[in-house]
């Protein structure tokens, strides 16, 4: 079964078309160190629910989108392995220090799949 990233984020609308480069790059990187599926959404149908939701989750504000996204991986130790060198690609290093959103509200949990259709 496949291993999976999954990440919620709060993106400043005024900062969307930077995020999108910054994914754009990430991705092509993943997929070089063996990521077999990346997505990014955006919030389309996600309203501010009264105890939980997406937008509340990541304390999303008026000015603000959230993604959700995910990479797949063949396993955990794929994925393992690939990250130590995917911190290290100075692809990278640059959008990472000045990611244009707020690190500190991402949400992001590795997943071992347990059912694929």
């Amino acid at each position: 079964m496949s291993y999976v990233d999954g990440f919620l984020i709060p993106v400043p609308k005024a900062k969307l078309d930077e995020y999108r480069r910054m994914a754009r790059q990430a991705s092509e990187v993943w997929k070089e160190h063996g990521c077999t599926a990346y997505v990014e959404c955006i919030g389309d149908d996600v309203p501010y629910g009264e105890l939980t939701s997406f937008p509340r989750a990541v304390q999303a504000r008026d000015d603000e989108v959230v993604i959700f996204s995910w990479a797949m991986w063949p396993s955990r130790e794929a994925r393992d392995a690939a990250n130590e060198k995917i911190m290290k690609d100075p692809r990278l290093a640059e959008s990472m220090n000045n990611a244009p959103f707020d690190g500190k509200r991402m949400i992001f949990g590795g997943f071992e799949a347990f059912i694929e259709v």
